[in-house]
């Protein structure tokens, strides 16, 4: 065998052109140079975080108690930082987008149409699969075993799988700046233009297999979330007893594990297309493109919902919470989640209304597409009602609440005008489309994500977060969404295709530049998260918040300590009423010591978790390169400790009841010592997380 033929045993279709570096230096445009610094940030990223590790001393706590936990609470904080990295690089390339659109109208711009094409997938695809996804997964996994009073997740270990089947999912799309090239066939992926015709490099397969690894992640997760909702709720909490975020995170649960299949369907058709020339989705021999658009919109519009649905639990938390007031209609917001659930199946083909279905079936869809804003309304109404006469606190979290809900009306208006067949022909294709899609996504998720997020730090973390960063992270992100997406409906309108590299009419420039300026203010709303995030840590003594209840709340998880121990609960709660916690509050019966403790059993930390991830990642890079040995290998190290933890007996351990107790004791000690706080202060130092009870104003 030749040296050629060895390099494509060992190392596959990978070669120096592969790296971004090499093309810059042979070619050095605009485009390429700025293709080159992106893969240079990652790898001297990567070589910072291992040198910061290495001089700190951290691998060994990094190991032990991150990594191989299995504690919800700690998996659920690693979804959100691997949100907050891949919203970092989402947001960078949208202001990149922005910024080359306002230079190239009657001009080249800044980063060639490859790149931009490029630009538009990755950006895509990161917003959806690599920040919302693990953004509200790990919400969801850090809050609602607290709420329903449980102790852990039904299948822990399959929690830190999940995890890192998204995590592996991340990294190559990380690794795509670095070694290759990522897809130019947009967030969908959609065949023709992600053929091996169309698309012969290894851009279209980092996208199947980074999504596929997430799919799987997130199915897994869906299993696991219904499972603990419905087995593992403490005595009393009936169904109609559970906070809202519970009920829309049940209802996103079941979303995952019907929607995401056809996705991952989707995505092994399409590979078997690519590597054994199958015909699916091709032209000739048999296959039809529209099963793909069919299969993936299967799954692209409920996600729309999986996406919005806890978005809408945070903030019927939220607003109960920072109106001090039961949220009004609670019956009619729980029916209204399934609801939205049960429609969202229903309305996939207005994806597609201009790709030759007939009128009777556009019409059909149309219907369904305008019923499902009823039970949205419902919930506006009822947010709205809340707020009624309550004691109204304009904290971050609620001014997030509140922008949502103008912004989403607003969006929701034009989804409606969508739901038109008539007019979806005419704005189809349009940046009027992408104003749309982000008018529900930022407010309606996005919103959602970060007011839990600051809702929910001090229960996570025992400290507050800096509220006047708080509020100047408000400020861009609200203003920053208003000037970046409203001139898109008036481009739209006037014609503007989406996906354009460059322009030819001088018109739409100002409104383009307009956009950019919104697109930075977003960008700078992250910086200011990250800034209050640097604040408050710094000042973290300041404004700690042990005792657990800085916001005079009304859910079991803020009846523990603020971070809550390990395991949780040190007795299992009992439940006779919606918002236990509040009532126990008000009848003077919150922080009494249990008659008596008992031992805990807890699960112990696993490899078998990081080992998955990373083999599957492994495997899904040897396949896009088309490196045998190392997708073998690959495929191999995902089944092994799979198998090996089947024979592992000592999978347990057991925290005695002395140290539940002393853990207890010490909680309870500071929580009758602190002195209650009323609302007007709850951002002051004082507050030590216990607040001054409101009186009870029973709205529904």
């Amino acid at each position: 065998m030749n040296e050629d033929g060895h390099w494509l045993t060992l190392l596959g279709r990978l070669d120096l052109h592969a790296f971004p570096f090499v093309r810059a230096w042979e070619d050095p445009t605009v485009s390429e140079l700025i293709g080159a610094f992106a893969g240079a940030l990652v790898v001297v990223g990567a070589v910072g975080l291992v040198a910061l590790l290495t001089w700190k001393r951290w691998w060994r706590p990094l190991f032990r108690d991150w990594l191989t936990s299995l504690d919800h609470k700690k998996i659920g904080i690693m979804y959100v930082v691997l949100a907050g990295v891949m919203l970092s690089r989402a947001l960078v390339e949208a202001v990149l987008m922005r910024a080359q659109q306002s230079l190239a109208v009657d001009a080249p711009g800044i980063v060639a149409p490859e790149h931009f094409a490029q630009l538009f997938s990755t950006h895509g695809t990161i917003m959806i699969f690599f920040m919302a996804m693990p953004f509200l997964t790990g919400l969801i996994n850090y809050v609602v075993p607290l709420q329903i009073g449980a102790r852990d997740v039904a299948f822990p270990l399959l929690n830190s799988i999940s995890l890192m089947l998204t995590g592996g999912g991340a990294g190559l799309v990380m690794l795509s700046l670095a070694v290759g090239e990522f897809s130019t066939g947009g967030w969908s992926g959609y065949p023709p233009y992600t053929g091996k015709a169309f698309q012969p490099g290894v851009g279209p397969d980092y996208w199947i297999w980074a999504v596929t690894l997430a799919s799987l992640g997130t199915t897994l997760s869906g299993i696991n979330i219904a499972a603990t909702i419905y087995k593992k709720r403490c005595p009393g909490l009936h169904l109609t007893r559970m906070p809202l975020f519970c009920w829309t995170a049940l209802c996103t649960a079941i979303l995952m594990i019907f929607a995401t299949p056809p996705l991952t369907v989707a995505t092994a058709l399409l590979a078997l297309d690519r590597y054994l020339d199958f015909h699916f989705f091709t032209n000739d021999l048999g296959g039809n493109m529209m099963n793909y658009v069919n299969l993936f919109w299967l799954f692209g519009h409920p996600e729309v919902y999986i996406l919005i649905l806890p978005a809408f639990g945070v903030f019927s938390e939220v607003i109960s919470a920072f109106s001090s007031k039961e949220l009004y209609g609670y019956k009619s917001l729980a029916t209204a989640t399934m609801a939205i659930g049960v429609l969202s199946f229903t309305v996939w083909l207005h994806h597609f209304f201009t790709m030759g279905q007939s009128a009777s079936v556009n019409a059909a869809f149309g219907i369904a597409t305008m019923t499902i804003s009823i039970p949205t309304g419902v919930k506006i109404y009822n947010w709205i009602w809340t707020m009624f006469r309550g004691e109204v606190r304009f904290t971050a979290p609620m001014l997030f609440a509140l922008a949502f809900i103008v912004t989403f009306v607003l969006g929701g208006l034009t989804g409606i005008m969508l739901a038109i067949p008539p007019i979806d022909y005419v704005v189809h294709n349009t940046v009027f489309l992408v104003a749309h899609f982000h008018n529900m996504l930022i407010p309606g998720l996005l919103y959602g994500m970060i007011a839990g997020y600051m809702y929910w730090f001090p229960k996570a973390f025992g400290f507050r977060l800096s509220e006047g960063w708080g509020k100047v992270a408000f400020a861009c992100w609200v203003s920053g969404f208003y000037l970046a997406f409203m001139p898109l409906y008036v481009l739209g309108l006037g014609g503007m295709a989406r996906r354009s590299q460059a322009l030819f009419e001088p018109d739409y420039r100002p409104w383009l530049i307009v956009a950019a300026c919104g697109a930075v203010l977003l960008l700078s709303g992250l910086v200011s998260l990250f800034m209050q995030l640097f604040v408050s840590v710094r000042d973290r003594d300041a404004n700690r918040v042990p005792v657990g209840d800085p916001w005079d709340a009304r859910g079991l998880e803020w009846s523990v300590a603020a971070p809550p121990p390990e395991y949780n609960f040190a007795t299992i709660p009992r439940v006779d009423r919606l918002d236990p916690f509040y009532w126990r509050k008000e009848r003077g019966e919150a922080y009494r010591r249990p008659a008596r403790y008992a031992d805990i059993v807890m699960p112990k930390n696993s490899w078998v978790g990081l080992l998955v991830g990373f083999a599957a990642a492994a495997c899904a890079f040897g396949l896009v390169w088309h490196i045998g040995w190392l997708s073998l290998l690959g495929f191999l190290g995902i089944w092994i400790p799979v198998v090996a933890r089947s024979f592992v007996r000592d999978v347990h351990r057991t925290i005695p009841a002395a140290e539940v107790e002393a853990t207890e004791r010490l909680w309870l000690e500071r929580a009758h010592a602190a002195r209650p706080v009323p609302r007007e202060r709850e951002t002051e130092p004082d507050n030590l997380g216990l607040a001054r009870p409101f009186p009870a104003q029973v709205t529904a």
